[in-house]
C-alpha cells in the first residue's frame, strides 16, 4: 500500500515549526530530510523515524516497525497531532553527526 498525499502534507503541515523540512517521493512512499539529512519518512501513512538515540531518548515506547518489506526497523511516530514535540524530536536528532554516519 503507498502512502497517500493527504498524510504526507498532513505531517509536513505538523512539522511546519521547523525550517528545512524536504521530501523526496520514491516508491509511493515519501523520505523526509532536514537541511537535506534524512530522518524519516512516510511509510504506508506511518510516521517513522530512524532508532538513532536520540529519537530512541524521547520515543522510548515507541513500536518498531519496518517500513517495507527487507529494511531496517524504524519507530513509530504515534503522536503526530504534537507540533512542538515533532518540533523537539526532529532538531533532536538532526543535531547528531550520529545520523550521517548511517546508511540510507
Amino acid at each position: 500500500m503507498a502512502s497517500s498525499k493527504e498524510y504526507l502534507n498532513y505531517i509536513l503541515d505538523q512539522l511546519s515549526l521547523l525550517e528545512g523540512i524536504t521530501f523526496r517521493a520514491m516508491m509511493g512512499e515519501f523520505i523526509l530530510y532536514k537541511n537535506g539529512k534524512i530522518f524519516g519518512g512516510i511509510y504506508d501513512d506511518r510516521f517513522l523515524v530512524k532508532p538513532i538515540k536520540s529519537a530512541l531518548e524521547k520515543l522510548p515506547d515507541a513500536p518498531r516497525e519496518l517500513p517495507y518489506e527487507g529494511a531496517k526497523e524504524m519507530l513509530l511516530v504515534e503522536d503526530v497531532d504534537n507540533r512542538e514535540f515533532l518540533r523537539e524530536l526532529v532538531t533532536a536528532m538532526c543535531g547528531q553527526d550520529e545520523i550521517l554516519k548511517e546508511k540510507n
